[in-house]
């Protein structure tokens, strides 16, 4: 960056950079690709970002992101009301959604637990969980937490206090590599992992 460069344009470099997976030299690229394109094109981009900050909340069942009372998984009729898919993001359910094999409900934590990072069961949605599968007519839940050391913990951990409930707990067959994270799988693996998933 030049030292005589526009304020504005520091700033949006140095807001741009806050953003995970974003260096410096990315920002600036960023930033430089805003000022070429059209003025409508970059502030549809300000207005994406506002409209999200503004109307998305989670969903007030499954924790999910909505832009009402409830996502529109939980308001599709459609959806298979015996199984119950536990994620730790909104973006694994994301993922899994693109998989095409799963009909059923899910649960999204909004984390997992990870002492070392000071994230205990107090900070995810696992009482309002309990909750749904005690009053529920769940047949199966599904835990798809990620297949690392905290996913494992977490599901460990939540299946203990389903145990006194009559549902059926499995987990995603190991067709994801362990230590991976939902996020960046493929469709194909997702769809094998779902379809080949196991009692825990």
């Amino acid at each position: 960056m030049f030292a005589d460069e526009a304020g504005a344009v520091v700033d949006l470099v140095q807001q741009l950079s806050r953003l995970p997976g974003i260096g410096r030299k990315s920002a600036e690229r960023l930033a430089f690709h805003l000022l070429r394109v059209s003025k409508e094109e970059a502030l549809s981009l300000a207005n994406a970002i506002r409209n999200v900050r503004e109307n998305v909340r989670y969903c007030e069942v499954c924790f999910n992101l909505a832009e009402q009372q409830l996502c529109q998984i939980c308001r599709n009729p459609n959806r298979e009301p015996t199984r119950l898919c536990i994620v730790e993001q909104p973006r694994d359910l994301m993922s899994l959604e693109q998989s095409g094999v799963y009909r059923g409900l899910y649960h999204v934590l909004l984390g997992r637990i990870a002492p070392l990072e000071g994230m205990g069961p107090d900070h995810l949605t696992i009482d309002p969980l309990i909750d749904r599968v005690r009053t529920g007519n769940f047949q199966e839940v599904i835990m798809a937490t990620n297949p690392n050391l905290e996913g494992d913990g977490t599901a460990l951990f939540i299946s203990n206090l389903l145990s006194e409930f009559p549902v059926e707990i499995t987990r995603l067959a190991r067709g994801i590599t362990s230590g991976s994270v939902l996020e960046y799988a493929n469709k194909e693996i997702l769809a094998d992992a779902l379809n080949g998933r196991q009692r825990l």
